[in-house]
């Protein structure tokens, strides 16, 4: 068997251990959903308005999704810190970026199923038409994919410390505002109070791509040393 396949396995089977453990134990997706939800209730009473458009409502929208992200970001290596999933990794006959594609492909998985919940919850707390969320769900599909290479890289750098939690927040926000600051241009025009536009969003879904690539690309080229250490 080549290697190449070897890790191709190695990659379904570690996915799909994911997804069964998410199944059973609904640690969290459940929490994501239920943070976006009480979010947009305090956005809603909070700022005292019954709609939102332009760039306050991809702000509330995205800031939203970002932080409930993290709660799925901080648990991504539980597991295998627990369970000694990291030396399996490193003993096995397998690429270690098997590992990072699985997790980031699940924490993608968690993504789409939390904004299938909370993008319509949002359309009913904030918005006046729903004729932008069909294009706003392909830029989050890029944010998304931001998220998933940036998150399993500091997921895994925080996850043998002590102070997992307040680390990977303190690390991975700041390498997310390219994300946010191209997700908000693009989710902007398609929030608009006249109904959506999609004057200059070229341009932001392109700086989007970019930044998902280089740092899947990173993510590639880095893993190895990250499982090692």
């Amino acid at each position: 068997m080549s290697a190449r396949t070897s890790s191709f396995r190695a990659f379904e089977a570690i996915l799909a251990k994911d997804l069964r453990v998410e199944l059973r134990t609904l640690q969290s997706v459940p929490a994501m959903v239920l943070f976006a939800v009480t979010t947009f209730v305090l956005f809603r009473y909070g700022l005292d308005r019954s709609a939102l458009s332009g760039s306050l409502a991809a702000g509330v929208l995205l800031a939203t999704v970002l932080f409930a992200a993290i709660l799925a970001i901080n648990r991504l290596f539980v597991a295998e810190r627990d369970e000694g999933g990291f030396d399996a990794i490193r003993l096995a006959p397998v690429d270690g970026t098997a590992l990072l594609a699985a997790k980031a492909t699940a924490l993608v998985v968690y993504l789409l199923v939390l904004e299938a919940i909370a993008l319509p919850v949002f359309g009913v707390f904030f918005l006046d038409s729903w004729a932008g969320l069909a294009p706003l769900a392909g830029v989050l599909a890029l944010v998304d994919l931001g998220l998933a290479a940036t998150g399993v890289l500091v997921s895994a750098i925080a996850a043998n410390t002590r102070a997992r939690d307040l680390l990977v927040p303190l690390v991975l926000l700041p390498l997310l505002v390219p994300v946010m600051i191209a997700a908000g241009g693009a989710a902007e025009p398609l929030l608009a109070a006249g109904g959506p536009s999609y004057d200059g969003i070229a341009k932001w879904l392109a700086i989007l791509a970019l930044y998902d690539v280089t740092f899947l690309l990173v993510g590639y080229a880095v893993y190895d040393f990250l499982l090692e250490d």
